[in-house]
C-alpha cells in the first residue's frame, strides 16, 4: 500500500474511524503543514484547500474495502492499526493533529485554515459565511490579478496535479490548451477527462488541440537532444505550416481571455513541441503579446 494512504486511514483512525468529508481534507492539510515534505499537495478550491489526489485515494481505498463513503463522510472499515505503521515523526504529528484539533467542528476548521492560510480559500463559495471583513480582505489580496496579455507554456513532467494547477492559477492562467496528440497519461489528473474537470472546477476553461501534437510512435526512439531536434525539425516543417487555424484559434483565446497556457507533458522546455509551436505562434502577424515558460 502507499505509504500516504496509511496517512488517511491513520487520520481517521484516529478521529474514532469517522470524519466529514471537508473536515478529512482540512486535517490532513494541516497534517501535511506539519510534515517536512508533503505527502499530499492541496489547491485553493470550492470549500477550501483541497486535494485530489487523496480524494482519488480514499476512493481507491472503498474499492479495497477498507473505507466507505456516504455522501458527506468518510468511514474506515478495518480494525488494522495503520498509525503504528508510519514514520515516527508522522506520529507525532497526528497526536497534534489530535490534540490541536480533536474537538473542532467542521465549521471551526475551514475558520481556521481559512485566516491561517487565505490563499488556500481564494476561489472558496463560502468564505463570507465563516469570516469577517477584515479576513476576507487577508483573502482577496492572494488573489493573482494580473490584466498582461501573455502566452504561456507549461510541462506537468515531475509535479503533483496540485503542484501544477497552483503554477496555474498564481500566474492567473484563465485558458489551458492541451497540445498532446493522444491526452491519455499514468500520471494522476492528467489525462483528458481528469484534467478537464480539474481546471474547470477552479473556473480555468480547457481545450484539448491534438491536431498540433505529435504522434507517439514518433517519440519512440529520442534518446539524445539531437534525436529531439530531428524530430522538432519534422513538426517544424510538417505539422505547424499545416495548422495555422488552430495557431490562431489560439490567439484569439489570448485576446479573449488575456491569460492562456499551452501544455504537454515534458518538463524541459528542450524536449517538447510546446515551445516550437508557442515560438511559430509568436511569430504570426497578429501576435502582440508576451510569450513565457513556466
Amino acid at each position: 500500500m502507499y505509504y500516504r494512504r496509511k496517512i488517511l486511514l491513520s487520520l481517521l483512525q484516529v478521529f474514532d474511524n469517522s470524519l466529514e468529508k471537508i473536515q478529512l481534507q482540512k486535517l490532513l492539510f494541516l497534517f501535511t503543514k506539519m510534515q517536512d515534505k508533503a505527502d499530499y499537495d492541496f489547491v485553493p478550491y470550492k470549500y477550501g484547500c483541497f486535494s485530489f489526489q487523496a480524494n482519488a485515494d480514499l476512493q481507491t481505498l472503498t474499492k479495497y474495502g477498507l473505507v466507505d463513503m456516504t455522501e458527506n463522510e468518510w468511514k474506515k472499515r478495518t480494525q488494522e492499526n495503520f498509525s503504528a505503521t508510519l514514520k515516527k515523526r508522522d506520529q507525532e504529528i497526528l497526536r497534534v493533529v489530535k490534540s490541536l484539533y480533536g474537538k473542532k467542528t467542521t465549521e471551526n476548521l475551514i475558520e481556521i485554515t481559512y485566516k491561517k492560510y487565505p490563499y488556500y480559500a481564494i476561489k472558496s463559495k463560502i468564505a463570507d459565511k465563516y469570516l469577517n471583513e477584515e479576513d476576507l480582505n487577508s483573502i482577496r489580496k492572494q488573489i493573482p490579478a494580473n490584466a498582461e496579455k501573455c502566452l504561456y507554456t507549461i510541462g506537468y513532467e515531475g509535479i503533483s496535479l496540485e503542484n501544477y494547477l497552483n503554477k496555474l492559477i498564481k500566474k492567473d492562467v484563465k485558458v489551458l490548451c492541451d497540445v498532446r496528440k493522444n491526452s491519455l497519461s499514468m500520471k494522476f489528473g492528467f489525462s483528458k477527462s481528469q484534467l478537464k474537470n480539474a481546471c474547470e472546477g477552479l473556473g480555468i476553461q480547457f481545450f484539448h488541440l491534438p491536431e498540433v501534437g505529435i504522434e507517439s510512435d514518433q517519440r519512440q526512439t529520442l534518446n539524445s537532444q539531437s534525436d529531439y531536434d530531428l524530430l522538432f525539425k519534422k513538426y517544424n516543417e510538417t505539422v505547424l505550416p499545416q495548422t495555422i487555424d488552430k495557431q490562431q484559434f489560439i490567439i484569439s483565446l489570448i485576446e479573449q481571455h488575456h491569460r492562456v497556457a499551452i501544455t504537454c507533458f515534458e518538463a524541459d522546455i528542450c524536449q517538447c513541441h510546446r515551445s516550437h509551436l508557442a515560438n511559430a505562434i509568436t511569430k504570426l502577424p497578429n501576435f502582440q503579446y508576451l510569450m513565457k515558460h513556466i
